[in-house]
This record gives C-alpha cells, structure tokens and sequence, in this order.
C-alpha cells in the first residue's frame, strides 16, 4: 500500500496489538498508547478509513480491514525482529531499543528483515 506515512503506519500497527483479541481498539486506548490525543486518534482514522485500512464508526471501536491488518502484521513483525536485534543480540537497553526499533520498522526492506530473522534464528535467538 503506497502513501502511507510513517504515522499511519504507527496508527495500524496500534490497532493491531490492541485488537489482538478479536474486539476492535478503542480510540482512548490508541491515544494512550501512542501518546497523543482523541482528536489526533479520530482525524488518523478517518484518514486510514478513506484509504480502506479501518472500519470505524463514532463511538465504536476500530477494526482493521484485510489489507489493513496486512500492513499492520507486517509493521509489527518488522518492530519486533528489529527490537529483539537489538536488546537480546546487541545489548541496547530495552526502552531505547524500542524506540530505535519503532524508527527503523519504517525504513527497513522485507528482504534486509528475511535476512535478520534467519540470521536471529541461526543464532538461537527466540522470536517469540
């Protein structure tokens, strides 16, 4: 999915760690996690929904839309395999490795995180 911005980006990947269960993500719950107000979470979605990433209707919870939770499993996969590089490999405190995780997921090509996750599980490094 082209144009989306690194926010956007931020925003489907909030929804799917928050619907994990099968109920959607309440906008309070995104702003909390994201740090950033309701308003910011509804104007985020209705530009998410416009673009067919979320269903969402006033006062209800959000869903992710099939190429939505695509997006969103692969923003979070990316997270993952770049913090767990980074904590349990190279030795970064957790919070910074975190942050640095949420910045590079953005930037960082299917093929180079391929290449990071073969070589974490060639090291025996669990992907959990």
């Amino acid at each position: 999915m082209a144009n989306l911005t690194f926010s956007m980006e931020n925003y489907l990947e909030a929804v799917y760690e928050l619907s994990r269960t099968g109920a959607g993500a309440r906008v309070s719950d995104i702003a909390a996690r994201l740090d950033v107000s309701k308003a910011s979470v509804n104007s985020a979605m209705n530009a998410l929904h416009e673009k067919g990433l979320v269903t969402n209707e006033k006062y209800r919870e959000v869903y992710l839309t099939e190429t939505g939770l695509k997006i969103a499993k692969e923003t979070a996969e990316k997270h993952h395999v770049l913090q767990t590089l980074l904590s349990q490999v190279m030795g970064v405190e957790e919070d910074q490795a975190f942050q640095d995780a949420c910045a590079m997921e953005h930037v960082i090509s299917a093929q180079s995180i391929g290449k990071i996750k073969s070589f974490l599980e060639s090291q025996g490094v669990a992907l959990v």
